[in-house]
């Protein structure tokens, strides 16, 4: 799987916190993590902004931050990488994500 390492913006997209809420409603896909599939997508589809709130209420649900693709590696490790993901590197430490 080929990642990319910029984030692009979201634009022109409302985020109340029901649509944050609907990102936690991800279905299980066979072989990947349901956490890490959720966090992911939710990074890949919020801005930092919204994706702080996705947090806050991910962590609510008692969902792992630290969840891990199949490579073994967690969201914090995949996208330390990206240059744009420094607001969402940061909302996952302050919610106890780990390397």
């Amino acid at each position: 799987m080929v990642l990319k390492k910029d984030k692009k913006k979201v634009l022109g997209e409302v985020f109340d916190d029901a649509r944050v809420l609907g990102f936690l409603n991800v279905e299980q896909r066979n072989g990947v993590d349901i956490d890490f599939d959720t966090l992911e997508k939710a990074y890949r589809g919020m801005t930092a902004e919204n994706f702080v709130t996705f947090v806050k209420f991910f962590k609510q649900e008692g969902r792992n931050l630290d969840a891990e693709n199949a490579d073994g590696l967690t969201l914090l490790q995949v996208i330390s990488q990206h240059r744009h993901a420094g607001e969402y590197i940061e909302a996952l430490k302050a919610h106890g994500a780990n390397y």
